[in-house]
């Protein structure tokens, strides 16, 4: 079975503007790379525990249950953080056909970024502009946890860390400086790719 791949870093951790490196190490790192090493430690007792035949699937408790649940948030971890690494290091100056999209879909730009900064506010775990590829348009979610709120046969485009570990080094509790930190880093480059990939239906 194929293993989860850390991904470095494309840009220097010191090259943010307002978010620190100290930040991105222990951010991408430490964070990230244990949601990969998890993904894969997890597949590998899945795996074990299936060969084995003794895969018990009690709802209450049972291994099997812990497992599946485990698989989930490793997983959505993995991919989020991704996503949220990948489309940092740029300018910030949104560009490209995903623009237009988002101009339309939300009025203009100005109004998205309103608007998914307060998802950002109301969310505990991530705000997210996907792809859905049932509406065959931009959406965007919210989601408390990884393996909470998602939404299936959607792509993230957008997708913004807002547990603490992300900003609280550096804005401390101000979350809404920390969205706007985020915002003025995007890769609008990046961006455009996710968002070219996703209407084709790809990851990669």
């Amino acid at each position: 079975m194929p293993k989860k791949q850390f991904r470095e870093l494309t840009y220097v951790p010191d090259s943010l503007k307002g978010i620190s490196a100290k930040t991105i190490d222990i951010h991408h790192g430490k964070l990230y790379k244990g949601y990969v090493d998890k993904s894969n430690e997890i597949g590998e007792k899945l795996g074990e525990l299936r060969r084995s035949g003794k895969a018990e699937g009690n709802q209450t408790y049972s291994e099997l249950r812990g497992l599946k649940l485990g698989e989930t948030f490793a997983a959505n971890g993995v991919y989020l953080h991704e996503n949220y690494f990948a489309i940092l290091g740029g300018d910030g100056v949104p560009k490209g056909e995903v623009l237009k999209a988002i101009e339309e879909k939300f009025g203009s730009f100005e109004e998205f970024k309103s608007y998914f900064s307060a998802c950002g506010m109301a969310a505990r775990g991530w705000a997210i502009l996907a792809w859905d590829m049932h509406e065959q348009r931009l959406m965007q979610y919210n989601c408390d946890a990884q393996n909470h709120g998602g939404v299936w046969g959607c792509i993230p485009i957008i997708a913004l860390d807002v547990y603490e570990h992300s900003y609280f080094i550096d804005t401390g509790s101000d979350r809404k400086a920390y969205i706007e930190t985020f915002f003025n880093n995007l890769n609008w480059d990046q961006i455009e790719e996710f968002y070219q990939r996703a209407k084709r239906g790809q990851t990669e």
